[in-house]
């Protein structure tokens, strides 16, 4: 039913101005459309993510958006890092950090959180 109809991430943000320069100009994300002053669409690959103004930003403790990035992890890691982005450890099982990147086994996965605390991350599939 659903299988073969596109998917978007939506992320509740507290300050809109703060977020869209941050997923603009620390991402690297598009801006597509605006919905007044509450909501921005970003493009990312074929995919869209809406940020929007919400009381319950931030208050997912989970991640909420993830990249597959392939081995360009470690470049992109490195660049997030030049801009100011922190990268959350985590103590996992089976998990290795090298650097800012946990990695188990073949895979690879760098956390960060944006401005409201929405944990976002990369990995190398």
């Amino acid at each position: 039913m659903l299988g073969n109809k596109e998917a978007v991430a939506n992320l509740a943000v507290k300050d809109i101005d703060r977020a869209r320069k941050f997923y603009e100009e620390t991402l690297g994300l598009t801006p597509i459309e605006t919905e007044g002053d509450d909501m921005v669409v970003f493009q990312s690959g074929v995919s869209t993510l809406n940020v929007y103004c919400s009381k319950y930003a931030g208050t997912n403790q989970a991640t909420a958006v993830t990249w597959a990035v392939g081995d360009e992890i470690e470049a992109l890691v490195s660049e997030l890092k030049a801009k100011g982005v922190r990268f959350e450890h985590y103590d996992m099982p089976d998990t290795r950090l090298e650097g800012d990147i946990h990695v188990a086994g073949e895979m690879k996965i760098a956390w960060f959180k944006d401005p409201d605390g929405n944990i976002l991350n990369l990995i190398n599939q």
